[in-house]
């Protein structure tokens, strides 16, 4: 394991670049669904041809990465959070990394299952793959489900904003050398 300084021992690789990986997919994804649904349908095909299948496709790669991550993180030995936070720190940042990983499985299952209960949807797709639809076509839990997943995802990109201030804060204005937690993962 990459130890970093003895102060501040940095994460493992693997999960370093798992982090970084999945950082750059889920903004991606969120800045695609932000755009995909605000263009017109019959205005710009790219839309149905291009965006809403890879956006499906990058939403169940994030699913499975998550799963991988979940199980490297089990693995691996991380580092503790620095003992120069404060308690409150300690448990926000405990709070904030359990709804991130929460959302990360929640946001692509609710577009799975919208993607899979629309009757117009012509699937779910995993990179030209189609995989089953577990869910009955119904446009009533479509409604749900689609709310679901866009409340789910604005929630997903408040934690990520909170997220990456926290780790700006900790680097540029904590006095704790200890408490650059950037450092850790990069």
């Amino acid at each position: 394991m990459e130890t970093g300084t003895p102060a501040n021992p940095r994460y493992p690789r693997r999960v370093r670049w798992l982090h970084w990986l999945m950082a750059a997919i889920i903004l991606g994804m969120l800045t695609v669904g932000f755009t995909m649904v605000h263009l017109i349908d019959d205005k710009v095909p790219i839309k149905f041809d291009w965006l809403y299948p890879y956006h499906k496709s990058f939403g169940m790669l994030v699913l499975l990465l998550v799963l991988v991550r979940l199980a490297v993180r089990r693995s691996a030995r991380l580092p503790g959070l620095p003992r120069s936070l404060p308690p409150w720190e300690r448990r926000m940042a405990k709070v904030a990394h359990v709804a991130l990983y929460t959302l990360m499985i929640l946001v692509p299952l609710m577009g799975y299952s919208l993607s899979s209960s629309f009757t117009q949807s012509d699937g779910v797709y995993f990179f030209g793959v189609n995989l089953p639809e577990l869910l009955p076509k119904n446009d009533a839990r479509f409604a749900v489900f689609d709310w679901l997943h866009a409340i789910l995802a604005y929630t997903l990109l408040a934690l990520i904003i909170l997220h990456v201030l926290g780790a700006l804060k900790h680097r540029f204005v904590d006095r704790e050398k200890d408490a650059d937690v950037l450092a850790r993962m990069l």
